[in-house]
């Protein structure tokens, strides 16, 4: 998505230990509008699949996934980092790493609300190692529900997680492709397919 990746060359910022910054429009403070156009086009993306539930994990996929479910006409679910007061009864969890945070989280999601009649879009900020979109992936295993995809903003395609997802059998849709990035030469992007 051309937008995206001129946000990302323009606004990004890259750290040493493998860092992109773009908290100033995607993870930290939030652009609505660019999050409505992104929802578009993973909707445009998966219009056949018949998806009627977006899953995410806490916290940066909430706001774009909140605003692609507006796009989408559909729920948004997302897995807690921890289980708090207001999520009673049972719950399906999963073990995920975090690349950003290092260390292990158990997320988990109430059984009320991921069903074995669920068509699941999975979606997050990043895609690095993969870790986040397969424990979302496991999560839909247990319920039953019929995964169609995941939709990523960024993905860091010298990384893993991409192929370990299509390894999976995961359609992987990434609105922005990084091959290469260091704070000495920058970023570089794969080209727009679209």
């Amino acid at each position: 998505m051309r937008e995206l990746e001129e946000r990302i060359l323009r606004d990004g910022k890259v750290y040493a230990g493998d860092v992109l910054k773009v908290d100033g429009f995607l993870n930290h403070q939030l652009d609505p509008a660019l999050f409505r156009r992104m929802g578009e086009e993973w909707r445009r993306r998966f219009a056949d699949q018949g998806v009627n539930k977006l899953l995410t994990l806490e916290a940066s996929g909430i706001g774009i996934a909140a605003i692609a479910g507006e796009v989408f006409g559909c729920p948004v679910l997302f897995a807690k980092k921890s289980r708090t007061r207001n999520i009673a009864g049972s719950v399906y969890t999963a073990q995920v790493e975090s690349y950003t945070h290092g260390q292990v989280y158990t997320i988990l999601c109430s059984k009320e609300y991921l069903l074995p009649t669920d068509r699941v879009l999975l979606l997050d900020d990043f895609l690095a190692n993969g870790n986040a979109m397969m424990g979302l992936l496991d999560l839909c295993r247990q319920a039953g529900a019929a995964v169609v995809g995941a939709g990523v903003a960024v993905e860091k395609a010298y990384q893993p997680g991409g192929e370990r997802l299509r390894g999976q059998g995961v359609r992987v849709e990434s609105l922005a492709r990084i091959l290469a990035m260091s704070p000495e030469e920058g970023i570089t992007l794969a080209p727009d397919p679209a």
